[in-house]
């Protein structure tokens, strides 16, 4: 733990900025910014515990911090929008090193700075039991473009773009092992997704610039419980096709059931799910075809009440929204 909160957090003050609307960053008693003209703004905030959203054990500070930003990087990806600034509230206890939080830090620094994110305050306090990360994003997207769950009409596509499944698989090695124990090539592929997962921006933003009509929503709590909540926000159903759910090659030595847990009731992917008029199918898969992006066609949406139906070999099966819930113990 750092002996001088107030020089720790000088050393924290980013060298340099990236977003030209800044007007003052860290320094001062709060961040200000200039508004963009004919956007809306997205503000996320995403909070991780320790011993309940990880582990030292299974995850390095570096990770934890990269994964921490990512969680709020996804939520605007989920809005199809553009991620901007950051700002972290931190609650630090005596057993993490200044050394293990500077790793922390650095992870978020890196995965900002790939999305040219300014870190533009925060607060740091002292814990006596687990470390806190809490960040708030800041971003922004078109005047009535943003997307929302609430999109969705009987006869959409629903989409996904990526396969799911592989954040549980991967935390599941690392509860069992430790972070520190040998794996193969195809269990490191599993637990990479865990520790470090990648938002989704540059597909949510193909998907605002593409025009048409889309619900969307970020995987972190499961398929099921997501694909449920837009469901329910545009009072329809859903009937998903097992057979067109991609699934990763690190997945395929799995039993089926437990391949299928992963990927409805996991969470943590953040890959997109999310529908679109079936008249604008085709077009979109160009689009993303063009882009270099994946956007596979896993179901349908129906008629109905907020409910999600599995079809897989000629049986229908209704999927419960269930998945990580911070209000229960099992």
């Amino acid at each position: 733990m750092p002996n001088d909160e107030f020089d720790w957090i000088n050393e924290r003050k980013p060298t340099q900025t990236f977003q030209e609307r800044l007007e003052v960053g860290i320094g001062d008693d709060a961040a200000v910014y200039r508004p963009l003209a004919q956007m809306n703004e997205i503000v996320c905030v995403d909070t991780m515990i320790e011993d309940v959203h990880f582990r030292k054990d299974t995850m390095n500070p570096f990770d934890i911090g990269f994964k921490a930003l990512a969680a709020n990087i996804s939520d605007v990806a989920a809005m199809g929008g553009v991620p901007h600034f950051y700002v972290i509230s931190i609650a630090v206890t005596p057993g993490w090193s200044e050394e293990e939080l500077n790793e922390l830090y650095r992870g978020m620094n890196e995965l900002g700075a790939r999305y040219q994110m300014d870190m533009i305050g925060g607060d740091t306090v002292s814990s006596r039991r687990d470390l806190m990360v809490s960040i708030t994003v800041i971003g922004a997207v078109e005047e009535k473009q943003q997307l929302l769950r609430s999109s969705a009409e009987p006869g959409d596509t629903v989409f996904l773009t990526g396969p799911v499944g592989m954040s549980a698989a991967g935390l599941e090695l690392l509860l069992e092992r430790t972070k520190n124990a040998a794996y193969s090539e195809r269990e490191k592929a599993l637990i990479a997704y865990h520790q470090r997962p990648v938002p989704q921006v540059e597909a949510g933003r193909l998907l605002v610039e593409y025009g048409g009509r889309t619900a969307l929503n970020d995987i972190s709590d499961g398929l099921a419980s997501e694909c449920c909540e837009i469901a329910e926000a545009s009072g329809v159903s859903m009937e998903l096709d097992f057979s067109g759910l991609p699934v990763h090659e690190a997945m395929e030595q799995l039993e089926i059931q437990t391949m299928k847990k992963h990927m409805f009731y996991g969470g943590e992917d953040f890959e997109l799910v999310g529908t679109a008029a079936a008249s604008d199918w085709e077009e979109l898969s160009r689009k993303f075809r063009e882009a270099g992006l994946a956007l596979y066609a896993i179901g349908k949406v129906s008629e109905g009440n907020g409910e999600v139906f599995l079809q897989e070999n000629g049986a229908r099966t209704k999927l419960e929204k269930s998945g990580y819930n911070h209000f229960r113990s099992s």
